[in-house]
């Protein structure tokens, strides 16, 4: 579904190619750890995908979220090394426009 396409793979290079802003340790950080803040958005999105398609039968709900489930295990992989740090406020906006463009990639499937 999203997973495979080409844009989520374009997706995941954008993302390899801004590890830089990862580095960064400096600025202001937020309360939640970059995992918590990409669960609580996937998360987030995944319920909006379901609110929004309300049309869409269980078994593809669980595809979905199998998806979404495949997503975090994405992030996790390629930021496996500030995965359990604070997010500084650059990092949190970016993971929040990131997270965004996938949920827009699975509204792009369901329409």
């Amino acid at each position: 579904m999203v997973v495979n396409s080409e844009g989520y793979q374009a997706l995941i290079e954008y993302l390899v190619e801004s590890l830089g802003l990862f580095e960064q340790k400096d600025g202001p950080t937020c309360d939640e750890t970059i995992e918590d803040l990409v669960s609580h958005r996937v998360a987030t999105s995944l319920m909006a995908i379901c609110e929004q398609n309300p049309h869409i039968d269980a078994e593809l709900r669980f595809v979905i979220m199998q998806e979404a489930d495949a997503v975090v295990a994405d992030l996790q992989e390629v930021l496996s090394a500030v995965w359990q740090r604070p997010a500084t406020t650059a990092q949190r906006d970016f993971l929040i426009e990131f997270v965004d463009l996938i949920k827009n990639l699975f509204d792009s499937l369901l329409r």
